[in-house]
C-alpha cells in the first residue's frame, strides 16, 4: 500500500474571518491614538521623544534579531513591534534618558518577544516585561512623573510632580479631583493619565471586534467592588473612593490594552474572567499593601504565567459534546 501523508495541523485559529495580523495591530494602534494625543498634550516634547525612541528601538532590535540572529525573514511591516514600541513608551514617564527606553525596548523585544520564537508565541506580554524590568533598574528615574503643562517643551528638565497613587499611598488622602483624572490632568505615564481617553479606545477595539469584553470588565469592576469594601469598612484607613481607583495610575491603559494580549490571555469566556477577576484582585492588594503604588503591571503579569493553567483546566465543549444528555 502507498504510504498516506500525514495531516499536518497548523496552530489555531483554523477558521479564517477575512482579519490578517497587520490590521489587528492598525486597529488597536489606532484605539491608542486618543490616549496618545493627550499624553503629548499634557506632556510636549518629552512624551513625543520617549515615544518616539521606544518605537524605533523595536523595531530596529526586531530586524536585527531576526535578520542576523534568527536569520529568519523580518517581519517588522505586520506592525507587532511597532505596537509593543508604542505601548513601551506610552507606560513611560516623559522625562526619562532615552538610552533606558532603549534598554527596555531590548528587553521587550529581545527577551520577551522573540526569545521565545516571536509573534503569538510569548507568554508575558512583552510591553509590560519591558517596563518592569526599567521599574526595578532604574526605580528612581521610572517614579520621577512629569507635571503635567500643556505643550511643555521640556525634556529632561521638565518640572516633577508626584502621582495621585502615589500621594494616596503616602499620605492617605484622595489627592486628585476625578475630573482631572477623567481627562487626563494628572501626572503619570505617557498614556495613562486620560481615562476618558483610554474608554473611548475600548468602545474602538469592541466595535471592531478586535477584544472581547470579559477581560477588560472583570478588571475594572473587581477593582470598583473590591475598593468600595474596603473603603466603606474602614474610610480612615483606605480613604481613597472606588472611582478614584478606577481612573487613576495605569489601570485602564492596563486592562483595556495590555491585558487582552492574545499570546498571554485566555481563550474561553470563562477562562478570560477568571483572569480579569485575579488581576483586579492582584492590583488592588498591591496598591493597598505593597511597597509600590501601582499593582496593574504586576499583576497582569503574573497572570500570564497563570495563563497556560487557565486554559488546561478551563475548556470549551467539544462540538459533539452539546448533544450528550
Amino acid at each position: 500500500m502507498p504510504q498516506l501523508n500525514k495531516l499536518h495541523v497548523s496552530p489555531s485559529p483554523h477558521v479564517h474571518s477575512g482579519d490578517t495580523v497587520v490590521s489587528k495591530m492598525g486597529t488597536v494602534i489606532i484605539a491608542l491614538l486618543p490616549a496618545y494625543l493627550v499624553g503629548l498634550y499634557y506632556f510636549g516634547l518629552g512624551a513625543l521623544i520617549v515615544s518616539g525612541v521606544a518605537i524605533v528601538s523595536c523595531l530596529i532590535i526586531e530586524f536585527f534579531i531576526q535578520k542576523f540572529v534568527l536569520k529568519q525573514k523580518s517581519t517588522i511591516t505586520d506592525g507587532s513591534a511597532l505596537l509593543t514600541g508604542l505601548l513601551l513608551g506610552m507606560n513611560l514617564p516623559s522625562n526619562i534618558p532615552a538610552w533606558m527606553v532603549v534598554v527596555g525596548a531590548i528587553v521587550a523585544i529581545g527577551v520577551a518577544k522573540m526569545s521565545f520564537g516571536g509573534l503569538g508565541r510569548n507568554i508575558f506580554n512583552p510591553a509590560l516585561v519591558g517596563r518592569v524590568f526599567m521599574l526595578i533598574s532604574f526605580p528612581a528615574k521610572m517614579t520621577l512623573w512629569p507635571a503635567p503643562m500643556p505643550l511643555n517643551m521640556h525634556y529632561l528638565d521638565a518640572e516633577t510632580a508626584a502621582t495621585a497613587l502615589s500621594i494616596s499611598k503616602e499620605f492617605s488622602v484622595h489627592a486628585v479631583d476625578n475630573w482631572d483624572l477623567f481627562i487626563g490632568n494628572a501626572g503619570g505615564s505617557i498614556g495613562e493619565v486620560s481615562a476618558l481617553a483610554l474608554l473611548f479606545g475600548l468602545v474602538i477595539l469592541l466595535i471592531r471586534k478586535v477584544i472581547r469584553w470579559h477581560i477588560p470588565v472583570s478588571i475594572l469592576s473587581t477593582v470598583f467592588i473590591m475598593a468600595a469594601i474596603f473603603h466603606f469598612a474602614s474610610p480612615d484607613h483606605f480613604p481613597t473612593t472606588p472611582l478614584f481607583h478606577l481612573l487613576s495610575g495605569g489601570l485602564m491603559l492596563g486592562a483595556i490594552f495590555m491585558a487582552t494580549d492574545y499570546s498571554t490571555s485566555p481563550m474561553t469566556s470563562v477562562g478570560m474572567l477568571i483572569y480579569g477577576v485575579s488581576i483586579g484582585v492582584i492590583t488592588l492588594l498591591i496598591r493597598y499593601f505593597g511597597i509600590y503604588p501601582e499593582g496593574i503591571s504586576f499583576a497582569i503579569l503574573i497572570m500570564n504565567g497563570v495563563t497556560p493553567l487557565i486554559n488546561k483546566y478551563v475548556k470549551p465543549k467539544r462540538y459533539w459534546e452539546g448533544s450528550k444528555k
